[in-house]
């Protein structure tokens, strides 16, 4: 009998197997979860994430190139070398090429030139800039207005909430690029006289393109930010704190920003964060149709669309700007989706 009990292959139960459990093996099957912040929690996720780390490395890196090698970057923008135009990448022109033999450095042009002699890398980083620039400033606009005015509209609710609402809608419906022309026409006058004046020539390299797409930005864009906003405030208007913030007199004003808004942050960097590749994209878009910056003053959109008139012959002068356009926009969109399954409530059992 000894050996059937203790024969793996038998199919006989031990009273042993159904004695209660000890506190000793209650324990053993507890695990006890450290207690940490929201932040500590989802900074913990998001550096699990490969992808989203390696997007926000790539990011950094663009950012760092973009933004810091212009400044010691031997060649200017705008600079033009007589003699040089239409490089291809890695050519030297015959001016250079004797200051070669003559033992002089000269630095080559790792991209070429374009049809002005002027060097295309550095193009192609200063339209990075730019874009880049353009969208961080461009979102932060959004969540700044699409904040204020979705948690406006979900705290008081009501007859408030619909006609905040109806103006949403009626914004939905305004075409932007429209709205853009007119604005960057019937603006250009006014900027000019004021880029004139001491203190606001940042305005003519920008030019009044430029200017009427932030403005456009401010106008049209925050409606996607509103109703993501608008959705969470009604959620945690209904909770306690709110109640006990009113008990103690605390003012509508204070409650949606000392306590609701600080409450959605999570969310609201998230969809930041997604917002920046669709206001470079735009930005883009734009500058290729021709309504972006000041020339001579580069844009990844306008270089593209400089690039079509000799794509069959310089190639490389169109696939350079389009191929940082698309690694900007993917490595915003990983990130952001990143920072989405990281602090999201939702996704934490996941």
């Amino acid at each position: 009998m000894e050996e059937i009990k203790n024969n793996p292959l038998s199919l006989q139960w031990s009273l042993e197997d159904f004695t209660p459990a000890s506190v000793e093996d209650k324990e053993s099957l507890v695990f006890m979860r450290e207690s940490v912040s929201f932040w500590k929690d989802g900074l913990h996720r998001f550096r699990k994430n490969k992808i989203a780390m390696s997007a926000l490395f790539i990011v950094f890196l663009i950012t760092i190139c973009c933004f810091l090698i212009p400044g010691v970057y031997p060649y200017k923008y705008e600079q033009q070398m007589k003699g040089s135009e239409r490089l291809a990448p890695m050519q030297y022109s015959k001016t250079e090429q004797k200051q070669i033999d003559a033992g002089e450095k000269v630095f080559p042009h790792l991209l070429g030139t374009d049809q002005n002699g002027r060097d295309y890398m550095i193009r192609v980083l200063v339209g990075g800039r730019v874009s880049m620039t353009v969208g961080l400033v461009a979102s932060v606009l959004i969540l700044v207005i699409g904040s204020i005015f979705g948690a406006i509209a979900g705290y008081f609710g009501g007859l408030v909430d619909m006609i905040m609402m109806r103006i949403v809608d009626i914004i939905y419906t305004v075409p932007d690029v429209l709205i853009i022309i007119l604005l960057a026409q019937t603006l250009k006058f006014p900027l000019e006289a004021l880029a004139s004046k001491p203190g606001f020539a940042w305005m003519q390299k920008l030019g009044s393109n430029m200017i009427s797409m932030f403005i456009v930005f401010a106008l049209l864009y925050w409606v996607g930010m509103a109703r993501i906003v608008r959705s969470q405030i009604m959620v945690l208007k209904q909770s306690e704190y709110v109640t006990a913030a009113k008990a103690l007199g605390a003012g509508s004003g204070r409650i949606i920003f000392k306590h609701l808004i600080v409450n959605c942050i999570g969310t609201l960097i998230v969809t930041t964060t997604l917002q920046i590749p669709s206001s470079i994209f735009t930005e883009s878009f734009l500058s290729f149709l021709g309504l972006g910056v000041q020339a001579p003053m580069p844009s990844l959109g306008s270089l593209a669309s400089a690039a079509l008139n000799g794509f069959q012959t310089y190639p490389e002068k169109l696939f350079a700007p389009a191929f940082l356009i698309f690694i900007i926009i993917l490595s915003f969109n990983l990130l952001g989706d990143g920072l989405r399954d990281a602090f999201d409530p939702k996704l934490k059992q996941q």
